[in-house]
């Protein structure tokens, strides 16, 4: 009954806005788009079929459909639109997105670590030193990701591609399994340490999340500000430090453990250690590719485009018989993701194109007009809407793109604003707000997909960190960025 009123519900939600009047101001075709875009989202939160399945649907549909849904009477009427060509471009357009590809070469870097086993023996190491008490091994994971962020402006490519490989080994030495009640026992914990990690030190640094780098240069384009790393990374600081150092036991206290301490286990690792002897050759290939992927997420992004640097490593680990071809055929979770996520990607670009977030960002200027405080609930709005946008790339090409120069415009219309104080409140949010959904930002759907954290249980937890993240950065971010700015 459950899975039926599961499968259901996201029809009944397309209907009804289907039969709803088109708001003023935007066009029919936009509507519809929402329409079916928001029923995809209830799919996925209520997830009745495969979170592919139901973004891979929702294309599809839309793609039948796009006589009335995706394309204007303009657009369709001019002399070289071929229809079925057009649609069939954009059903596909989220297959040829770098983020996807990276996320991709982020799972295939994990086959890459368990098969050498490589990254039991990281484990290993981790468990022996710090695997006494999971609340150390916590911290340790979000200072791992603080020492990689200010180089690596993907948190797909630190997070996912670089920690993820390592983290995702450690639940199956205290008998923690994915898909399994036994997650809780630690593996539910790591994950949503090590996802939230990141979000937290994608705000932390300017060059830590990609969006950011859109995001300032349209704060320097549209009001004339221009934001430095080092102005950046001093208005965030003291929030920053408070998230990082209270995440590891914020996290143990909401989302608890089954295993808290165990003094058998590093003794355990020390043994395991012996066993596994001296590196091999493919677990030092793997250390070499691994590394070279690494410095070209963080020195070579002019030349080289992240997920090539992935990709080019996959390569290298199949010449080097790192992997064999059937480890990547056979990898299920990792084309799962792929097909999920970049159906996500197409959906949210396109709620973009039919413009109905340029509609959206003009309805919230008029709305919010005369409303105080007006710089408190343009942040919360900005927010919150990133409820609507799927993974980093839709992020910076809708969610950054079309509502950051509206939220803006609408600042930069009140009289006696700090335009710098605003400005920065709105970027220095960026990386937080990828917490609150599993496609929230770009590595989301990694952590989603291990196993290890239920639809329910991310989704509860992102809605309480997320909301956490909001009142704290208004309450002790603002006053901190009035003094300094």
């Amino acid at each position: 009954m459950k899975h039926r009123i599961s499968l259901f519900l996201p029809l009944l939600i397309t209907l009804v806005l289907l039969c709803l009047p088109t708001p003023e101001g935007l066009a029919p075709y936009a509507w519809h788009f929402f329409a079916v875009f928001a029923g995809a989202i209830v799919g996925l939160i209520l997830e009745p079929l495969p979170g592919a399945v139901v973004g891979l649907t929702a294309v599809v549909i839309i793609t039948l459909g796009s006589e009335w849904l995706l394309f204007s009477p303009e657009q369709q009427a001019a002399a070289n639109f071929n229809l079925p060509a057009m649609s069939f471009k954009w059903a596909v357009s989220g297959f040829s997105n770098s983020t996807v590809w990276l996320i991709f070469s982020a799972f295939m870097f994990a086959a890459g670590y368990e098969k050498t086993r490589f990254g039991r023996r990281l484990a290993l190491l981790l468990v022996k030193y710090l695997g006494r008490r999971t609340l150390t091994l916590g911290y340790a994971i979000a200072f791992a990701d603080l020492l990689l962020a200010p180089f690596t402006p993907s948190n797909t490519a630190r997070s996912g591609g670089t920690l993820y490989p390592i983290i995702s080994n450690l639940p199956p030495l205290y008998g923690s399994k994915p898909n399994d009640p036994s997650a809780r026992l630690i593996g539910s914990y790591l994950m949503w340490v090590a996802i939230t990690a990141t979000c937290i030190t994608s705000s932390m640094f300017l060059s830590a999340l990609a969006p950011n780098l859109l995001a300032l240069a349209l704060v320097k384009n549209l009001v004339g500000i221009t934001i430095s790393w080092g102005t950046w990374f001093l208005a965030f600081l003291p929030l920053g430090i408070l998230l990082l150092l209270s995440l590891p036991l914020l996290a143990y206290w909401l989302y608890p453990p089954g295993v808290k301490e165990n003094a058998e286990v590093p003794r355990w690792a020390e043994s395991e250690l012996q066993k596994l002897g001296a590196l091999s050759r493919k677990e030092i290939l793997l250390l070499i590719f691994v590394c070279l992927a690494l410095l070209c997420w963080i020195f070579a992004t002019a030349f080289i485009e992240p997920a090539v640097a992935g990709l080019m490593v996959v390569v290298l680990m199949l010449l080097s018989g790192v992997l064999d071809w059937s480890d990547i055929t056979g990898n299920k979770p990792a084309w799962n993701t792929f097909v999920w996520f970049a159906t996500l990607v197409t959906l949210a670009a396109g709620l973009s194109d039919v413009g109905f977030i340029a509609w959206l960002g003009k309805l919230g200027a008029q709305m919010l007009s005369g409303i105080g405080p007006v710089q408190a609930t343009l942040v919360l709005a900005f927010y919150l809407l990133h409820y609507l946008f799927a993974s980093t790339t839709a992020h910076t090409t809708a969610h950054t793109t079309a509502l950051l120069p509206a939220v803006l415009a609408i600042g930069a219309a009140i009289p006696g604003i700090n335009m710098m104080v605003f400005c920065l409140l709105l970027v220095t949010s960026l990386g937080i707000m990828g917490i609150i959904t599993p496609y929230g930002t770009g590595p989301s759907p990694i952590y989603y997909g291990s196993g290890y954290l239920p639809t329910a249980d991310y989704w509860r937890l992102g809605t309480i960190f997320g909301a956490i993240f909001l009142v704290l950065l208004l309450v002790i971010g603002y006053p901190w960025i009035v003094m300094v700015a």
